[in-house]
């Protein structure tokens, strides 16, 4: 009975629900509310029956609004912890009620589109997850809100081309249910959901929404916005492309992938400011998600699609981590630059500890959740495990990744924490940060320590006792992440990357170089501008002969006499204006008052948009 009402709470519901108590009850009871809804997602997607719930009708189309399987409900665990951490830091770090409103209603649409069991109810989630993460940059104010107008910008037009790949691919099925066909269907659905979705998970040239965006809201919206459109849209990418889907395109997207990797460390180590750092690591380690997937669909590995869900799963934890932790420098020094600390170890040495475990965690260290997983993708990728050649250039994509990846964590914890003396007397994290921050690096930890529970979680390793096997194309092999070929390989790069870092680190400090594809913001600002002005200029011309050649007419009409003596030259110029404009008294001044700033009314809105939408199904 317990089981069956479960299928019932619709757990993007329940958190909508909170995101509207939010803005009603007072502050504490409120951010209560919030955390407790997330607490019930966590509980949810642990106990609820796998199999299709709610299904039902809308306008003529089945759809299966919940959907649950072992890969949504790793999803669900990973998002509801981070939640009800991200709402406790949210509280301490003085974010306002309707950013936090706004936030969680950005949860529940991930937690839609991570639970859907058709791609019309996700395409649904898929853009109201696009408003929801825009209500959350804009409501900071300053540069938030371009740099939020930009992000829409991508967000919709990477919204539409999923909209057109499900589209064609109803068209060629003839249904929305995953059930129906494995995956997206191939050519111009397929074609059409990568790009799409690649704006989502940051592929190289469509990923420059992700520094420009995620430095510059509160630091409590960065901590949810670093984790629930990216990889909610990893995991919705591997809908697309499941195992063995064998899409012409996988090979492609774990290249994509490996390149991700390497681009997003390189830029990363030459930042100054701390969050752009970290967005572009939201990338780097994007890049060994998306490589996992497109060798999972290629070669019907499920040690990469294992590696690929784990390695996504960790990331919500210690990505959120290391935003909380920059977050809480931020919080206290108000200072965004790397440069400009130094010494803060000492003075926030609780802070300084949950950096580090999440450093530990990003970098793959012996003990940590990301060690584990990223050990996944490099077995699945290494060419002397499978015997293809094709993917060996991936293998060494990858080693440059994770390089570059310790790179920038020893630079950001050595200019942040240990170099030179602290210039700031500040107090270390408040309670709740504390709280939120070890409560992710404790995981962290677990997962790394406890690996059996992680690979337990991953959907497609099957073991009994805490040996897990999955398939190789030359016969069974059993995982082993702690073997003494992992704990080498882990070394070596470690290794590499200190002494490179000794190397580099002043000339590194010296550089201070942009983005190449930051140059898609200007360039699309003065196209945009000289088109709109063509557009515009054109029109107002057209649209001057038309009416003045219209109103001449009217008047000849009205005065024929006159008209022929005016062409005979016989009327002075006065009498033959036909431009009469009155003056107007603008009207009667509005009496009706809106309380409610825009954002807001977007999200009640959005809200009562998805309440009805939820009572037509």
């Amino acid at each position: 009975m317990e089981l069956e009402l479960l299928s019932l709470a619709y757990p993007p519901l329940v958190v909508f629900a909170a995101a509207l108590l939010v803005l009603v009850l007072p502050r504490l009871a409120g951010f209560a509310v919030g955390a407790l809804s997330l607490a019930a997602v966590l509980a949810i997607s642990l106990v609820a029956p796998a199999g299709q719930h709610l299904a039902g009708t809308f306008l003529g189309f089945d759809v299966v609004p919940y959907y649950v399987d072992d890969f949504s409900r790793m999803i669900g665990l990973g998002l509801g912890f981070l939640g009800v951490c991200s709402v406790v830091y949210a509280y301490s770090s003085e974010a306002s009620e309707t950013l936090v409103a706004f936030a969680l209603a950005y949860v529940a649409s991930s937690l839609g589109a991570a639970f859907a069991g058709d791609w019309l109810v996700l395409l649904f989630m898929w853009e109201l997850m696009a408003v929801t993460s825009t209500l959350v940059v804009w409501h900071y104010g300053g540069e938030a809100v371009r740099a939020g107008f930009r992000y829409a910008i991508f967000h919709g037009t990477g919204g539409v081309l999923v909209m057109m790949a499900v589209a064609v691919h109803y068209v060629q099925i003839g249904s929305f249910s995953y059930a129906a066909h494995d995956g997206i269907a191939g050519g111009i659905p397929a074609v059409l959901a990568v790009l799409g979705m690649g704006v989502n998970v940051a592929f190289i040239g469509f990923h420059t929404w992700l520094p420009d965006t995620y430095p510059r809201p509160h630091i409590a919206a960065s901590v949810f916005l670093s984790v629930y459109t990216t990889k909610t849209s990893a995991f919705v990418l591997y809908r697309a492309f499941p195992i063995g889907s064998e899409s012409e395109l996988a090979i492609y997207v774990a290249y994509m992938g490996g390149l991700m990797s390497v681009y997003g460390a390189t830029f990363a180590l030459l930042q100054h400011d701390m969050r752009a750092l970290l967005s572009y690591h939201i990338q780097a380690q994007l890049g060994y998600i998306v490589a996992a997937i497109g060798m999972g669909a290629a070669m019907a590995s499920e040690i990469a699609v294992a590696g690929a869900l784990s390695h996504l799963f960790n990331n919500i934890l210690f990505k959120s981590l290391l935003f909380m932790a920059v977050g809480v420098v931020i919080f206290r020094t108000g200072e965004e630059d790397l440069y400009k600390l130094g010494g803060l170890w000492r003075e926030m040495p609780l802070t300084a500890i949950g950096f580090g475990l999440g450093a530990l965690s990003i970098t793959a260290i012996p003990g940590f959740n990301g060690y584990v997983s990223k050990g996944m993708i490099f077995d699945s990728a290494d060419p002397g495990y499978y015997g293809q050649p094709e993917y060996q250039a991936l293998y060494y994509l990858l080693w440059l990744g994770a390089i570059g990846t310790l790179l920038s964590f020893i630079k950001l914890g050595y200019y942040v924490f240990f170099h030179g003396e602290s210039d700031f007397e500040v107090p270390d994290a408040k309670p709740g940060q504390t709280v939120a921050m070890l409560g992710l690096g404790g995981a962290c930890l677990l997962f790394g320590v406890w690996w059996q529970g992680l690979a337990d979680l991953a959907p497609t390793l099957h073991g009994t006792g805490g040996h897990f096997s999955f398939a190789y194309p030359g016969g069974e092999s059993e995982l082993h992440p702690y073997s003494p070929s992992h704990l080498e390989t882990a070394g070596v790069l470690t290794a590499v990357a200190a002494v490179t870092f000794v190397l580099v680190r002043k000339p590194l400090s010296k550089l201070d170089l942009g983005d190449p594809a930051m140059v898609i913001y200007p360039a699309t600002y003065y196209v945009s501008r000289w088109t709109m002005l063509a557009v515009t200029g054109t029109y107002a011309a057209v649209d001057a002969a038309v009416v003045g050649a219209v109103k001449r007419c009217y008047w000849v009409g009205n005065n024929p006499v006159l008209a022929v003596d005016a062409a005979a030259g016989r009327l002075p110029d006065w009498m033959v204006d036909v431009d009469e404009r009155r003056p107007t008294d603008g009207g009667r001044p509005s009496t009706i008052h809106l309380r409610a700033g825009i954002g807001t009314t977007v999200l009640l809105l959005t809200l009562l948009l998805t309440v009805i939408l939820w009572l037509l199904v």
